[in-house]
């Protein structure tokens, strides 16, 4: 069974840790190639992007002003949308996978 550590490459050191290593051969895993940084494969950082796009679209004063309306904003993202990042996780995938790593659309 291939599986996703989302916590980065399978060459980071986490991942090598020996304890890691008989854990996940223990349950026979294998870790998925994983190119580092990928904010396209990221979910959360679609969502940050969404928070940032609403409060530009309501510029803080303050400090206390960009806290409120974050809260206010994230409060307000849509669950639609997330399903909508979830399902399309394994087109996002396959498309780095056809790019072997580089760039993608998303």
């Amino acid at each position: 069974m291939k599986v996703h550590l989302p916590t980065g490459e399978p060459n980071a050191p986490k991942h090598k840790a020996k304890t890691m290593q008989d854990w996940l051969r223990d349950k026979s895993l294998n870790v998925l190639e994983w190119p580092g940084q990928r904010p396209d494969l990221n979910q959360t950082e679609h969502l940050w992007r969404d928070l940032k796009i609403a409060v530009q679209q309501r510029p803080p004063s303050n400090l206390t002003n960009l806290e409120r309306i974050c809260r206010e904003k994230w409060e307000k993202l849509p669950k639609y949308r997330c399903n909508k990042l979830v399902a399309s996780y394994p087109r996002r995938l396959q498309a780095v996978i056809t790019a072997k790593g580089a760039s993608t659309k998303y």
